[in-house]
């Protein structure tokens, strides 16, 4: 088992949220990464907040610690068939949210996140929520 952490759970790492970095400690020896869509939604962040270099300088520290990982054409072939099942049934999933889902089930991850909401509509997709353990 390997875990693909979402952009909610870094940021309540990043706030020391007890219960998340309780998890990344009681996980450690699992393999964790990082889609392209988090790094980029943490780059924005970083580049909206009031202390961009501090936040930035964050940001670059995480991308060492996880491996990041691209979108390639199996994910975007997985997002493809997500986003028409999605439209068919009328359970509209952000983009964003359907490429972070599209790569966790592609590369075969549990994805690691808060937003339990929009991910448990995905048909085999394995969620765990270290904000509510």
């Amino acid at each position: 088992m390997s875990f693909l952490i979402d952009t909610n759970i870094i940021i309540y790492s990043i706030k020391s949220d007890k219960t998340v970095q309780n998890n990344f400690i009681k996980n450690e020896n699992i393999p964790k990464s990082i889609s392209v869509i988090t790094y980029g939604e943490l780059l924005f962040g970083a580049k909206k907040s009031l202390n961009i270099e501090k936040n930035l300088a964050v940001v670059y520290r995480i991308k060492e610690l996880f491996p990041i990982i691209n979108i390639d054409k199996a994910i975007i072939e997985t997002f493809s068939d997500l986003k028409t099942k999605s439209q068919k049934t009328g359970n509209i999933i952000d983009d964003f949210d359907l490429l972070i889902a599209s790569t966790a089930l592609t590369m075969n991850l549990t994805l690691v996140t808060n937003n339990e909401k929009h991910f448990k509509k995905i048909n085999g997709l394995i969620i765990e929520n270290w904000k509510n353990e």
